[in-house]
């Protein structure tokens, strides 16, 4: 792009004036930086959820400086962070594992520096909004070309904070997997991608039945019945289907219902999927 391109996601909502804070020291140094609200509605201390927006969206975006604010730690020992990507982005955050679902989708971090410089943070820091003081200045200078070794020290990635996510586990006729994210339909995204499913059952064609085994932990499991799907209306209207959403992810529906109501879904909950019957 001919304009700096910068993102924002934070957990700060509309109501207050952070996230509009934010935006106004990147335009104080870099007035004609393209700016894209990613959310400011990320559930509050979610850092998971951050991080499965900001896999959902980057790799739709220009190459840009990104910010993530979501730092339940704000203030404490936990590390500012900025990261290189493969496809050349810059990843700017704290170091508490929001970053690395995305970097890895944008090829992997090639490099990464603890944000200490004085000259490319605010003046004042504060113990509380380290968005404003750190993170808001870090991506707007990274947009202007300032070389990202400017900024601190470096890290070695492989000391960089990685979300604990169960991996998915196939073997042959199935799936376990868990509950990663609710969205706003009540759609429930799951830890594992849509390939996992074709090598746990085969070739599946649309309208096969599933069975659902949903596991709470330290309880016991319980069996729901679904129809592997294309989409959301080729069920009928209330009825749970699994499909493989835009981005490639396995996730459990309720057609122009609530999935995570209806089933009682709630994030970690083991689900292992079988062909029914």
């Amino acid at each position: 792009m001919a304009r700096p391109f910068i993102s924002l996601l934070t957990d700060f909502g509309l109501r207050d004036p952070s996230a509009a804070i934010c935006r106004g020291v990147i335009l104080g140094i870099a007035p004609e930086a393209e700016i894209v609200d990613l959310s400011h509605v990320v559930r509050k201390y979610a850092i998971r959820d951050g991080a499965l927006l900001l896999w959902c969206a980057l790799p739709y975006f220009p190459i840009g400086a990104h910010v993530a604010g979501v730092d339940p730690g704000v203030g404490t020992e936990r590390r500012p962070i900025a990261v290189q990507v493969k496809r050349g982005d810059y990843l700017v955050a704290p170091d508490n594992g929001i970053l690395l679902m995305a970097a890895d989708k944008l090829g992997g971090v090639t490099a990464a520096v603890e944000l200490r410089e004085a000259a490319y943070r605010l003046p004042v820091v504060s113990t509380s909004f380290h968005g404003r003081d750190i993170f808001s200045p870090a991506a707007a200078h990274l947009s202007l070309g300032v070389p990202l070794e400017r900024l601190g020290p470096s890290i070695e990635p492989t000391t960089l904070v990685r979300l604990p996510i169960p991996e998915p586990r196939v073997s042959r006729g199935r799936l376990e997997t868990h509950v990663l994210y609710v969205d706003t339909f009540g759609n429930v995204k799951l830890t594992a991608l849509g390939p996992a499913l074709r090598e746990a059952l085969g070739a599946a064609p649309y309208g096969t039945r599933v069975e659902l085994e949903l596991t709470p932990a330290g309880e016991r499991s319980r069996m729901v019945l679904a129809t592997w799907s294309a989409t959301f209306g080729t069920v009928a209207r209330g009825e749970p289907l699994l499909y493989e959403d835009s981005y490639g992810r396995l996730c459990l529906a309720v057609n122009q219902g609530d999935a995570a109501a209806a089933l009682g879904l709630v994030e970690d909950l083991g689900v292992t999927i079988r062909r029914a019957g």
